[in-house]
């Protein structure tokens, strides 16, 4: 087992994304950034998936410190394999085995049933695995202490159509099931007499969290969704994968806008007197794969075969590597990413 680096440790948050299974990518990640040990973790907002990673994470650290949380997030993904039957009925069955995932007639067969049948009819006890996954795995009283690492997870309120960021105080095992609640495969979640859906659709993940909330200016932005795409999606699927990728990300697309607006206000020196308190300069760092993420179909979202939740995570720890060894000076100093050109440009 590799031994922390004897560097001084530096500070930053994380804002991970959802999605599905492909959060293996961010396990991965985190599994890199845990084992080099140069890093401490002030706040963590995060969104379904990327809660899941946040809060085992979180819990691990206050209980065992970096190897602890290793460990957890490598139980929770197994666990995930092991119960995931759930999300790839379809799949089990031969003729699922025969075409494999890929355009997979079973699956596809599925999913159209699930788009009109409602989840309060097909699963009316309201069934999901996540739920004995996480009770098992996290004492959410420990999750919840002073010095566990700052949490924000996001839901999205059903009534209202808004965000809520839920902070360690208020995180519990329902807190986590909402942020992953998609609307057609579970009931809304109720918290406090309201009803939560999953948090991408309003913020995959909220960043402004990360701006008032914490001390530390340096935001590590983990990607799972593609930001962008070269060829015009053409079938069903591809059309309805490319909708779903553009409404996860508009939010995060309108934050990363603001940040670019401030830093440009800062830099020119625009801002005057007492306006200059209320206002970050935050460093934006980011570990992102769209090319390889762009090859992965809808329906992997769904796979929670260990092998393939494996290979995420080995490439996740692989970019998680190059980008300390590029970046980790960057730290504390300056972004590593150009809003601009990385995120709002044209194609």
């Amino acid at each position: 087992m590799p031994k922390a680096k004897s560097q001084k440790k530096k500070t930053l948050n994380l804002a991970l994304q959802g999605g599905g299974s492909h959060g293996a990518f961010t396990w991965g990640v985190l599994d890199a950034l845990l084992e080099d040990g140069r890093l401490e973790f002030e706040g963590i907002s995060a969104t379904s998936a990327g809660a899941m990673n946040a809060a085992v994470l979180a819990y691990g650290k206050t209980i065992g410190g970096n190897e602890k949380a290793r460990e957890l997030l490598d139980e929770f993904w197994w666990r995930i394999s092991q119960n995931g039957a759930f999300y790839r009925p379809a799949y089990q069955t031969s003729l699922g085995r025969f075409f494999g995932l890929d355009h997979n007639p079973m699956i596809t067969l599925t999913q159209s049933i699930l788009s009109t049948i409602s989840p309060y009819h097909f699963n009316p006890l309201n069934y999901n695995p996540l739920e004995e996954i996480l009770s098992d795995m996290i004492d959410f009283d420990k999750l919840c202490a002073d010095q566990c690492t700052r949490l924000f997870i996001t839901a999205t309120n059903v009534r209202s159509g808004t965000a809520k960021v839920f902070k360690n105080e208020e995180v519990n095992l329902n807190v986590l099931l909402a942020s992953a609640c998609l609307p057609h495969l579970f009931q809304a979640v109720e918290i406090d007499g309201e009803a939560y859906w999953d948090g991408g659709y309003m913020g995959n993940p909220s960043l402004w969290p990360l701006f008032y909330h914490v001390e530390t200016n340096d935001i590590l932005l983990v990607h799972i969704n593609p930001i962008a795409r070269e060829q015009v999606p053409k079938t069903m699927e591809e059309i309805e994968n490319r909708l779903n990728e553009i409404t996860f990300n508009t939010s995060l697309l309108k934050e990363l806008r603001a940040i670019d607006f401030v830093k440009k206000l800062i830099a020119e020196d625009m801002l005057k007197g007492e306006h200059k308190k209320r206002y970050t300069n935050i460093l934006l760092h980011a570990i992102r794969t769209d090319d390889f993420m762009s090859d992965l179909d809808a329906q992997s979202k769904y796979n929670t075969e260990w092998s393939f939740l494996n290979d995420l995570k080995e490439m996740g720890r692989r970019e998680a590597q190059n980008w300390l060894q590029k970046h980790y000076k960057d730290l504390g100093k300056k972004s590593s990413v150009n809003i601009q050109d990385d995120y709002l440009s044209k194609l």
